[in-house]
């Protein structure tokens, strides 16, 4: 299933699979503006300007998806909205799930993952990806991170590193 939008005049379209299963406007818009923000474009630039208009409404006004609160947090701080970036980490830090000294994020309602002997399971790609949002809008930040904030990102760069697979990939191509 694919999802489309127009940004300035583009039509984009991204398949819904690719969202963490999150089918909205706020996620797509959030994938657009983050790459936008990669190449990298200005925040003065109109189309990016206006895409983050569009996230700082959807952020002060919905209870959004903790998938999409991790792509805004990276998408504001690309954008360099330090304020923005800082209230949506605050917000993913009190939804964190910390085990076995690590910490990372999961789908709301999620059963817990049964303590077997010598077994662990990978998580789903949707919740490598959101962890590994969360761990990008840590790392973003001008100026450059406080030392607590690295170390609660070194205990995010834990969790994702035991989701390798044994050739060293991941279950999600993102």
């Amino acid at each position: 299933k694919t999802k489309g939008m127009k940004l300035g005049g583009v039509s984009i379209y991204l398949y819904v699979s690719l969202q963490g299963g999150v089918d909205n406007e706020v996620t797509l818009t959030a994938y657009v503006t983050i790459a936008l923000l990669e190449i990298p474009l200005p925040v003065t630039l109109s189309v990016v300007r206006n895409a983050l208009f569009c996230l700082e409404t959807a952020a002060n006004q919905q209870e959004n998806h903790v998938y999409t609160k991790a792509l805004l947090a990276y998408a504001f701080a690309l954008a360099g909205n330090r304020e923005k970036r800082k209230a949506l980490l605050d917000s993913l830090e009190k939804e964190a799930v910390r085990k076995d000294g690590s910490v990372h994020w999961q789908r709301p309602g999620k059963e817990p993952e049964a303590d077997l002997p010598y077994y662990r399971s990978r998580a789903p790609s949707a919740e490598v990806e959101m962890t590994a949002y969360v761990l990008l809008a840590h790392l973003t930040s001008q100026p450059a991170p406080a030392q607590e904030e690295l170390s609660f990102a070194s205990l995010i760069a834990k969790w994702i590193s035991s989701q390798q697979n044994p050739n060293g990939g991941f279950s999600s191509t993102q």
